[in-house]
């Protein structure tokens, strides 16, 4: 099992999700919830399609922080 980092944003409409793993993989919903079992739903799709195609997973490898500034 690997675990992708996901970033969630608000959007004018509800929310969106993708991974930046997975480039061409995002999802939208109305709720935090429903774009969270979206962007999921997609994620096995997309892996799924992939390695239909004979291609490689990618691996894993961004990760979040978040940084305090002076605003």
């Amino acid at each position: 099992m690997k675990k992708y980092l996901i970033i969630f944003e608000k959007t004018i409409t509800g929310y969106s999700a993708y991974s930046p793993d997975l480039p061409g993989c995002g999802s939208t919903g109305a709720t935090p919830e429903e774009v969270e079992r979206n962007i999921r739903e997609a994620i096995e799709f997309h892996i799924e399609g992939l390695k239909q195609e004979g291609s490689d997973v990618p691996e894993p490898t961004t990760y979040s922080s978040y940084i305090d500034v002076a605003a």
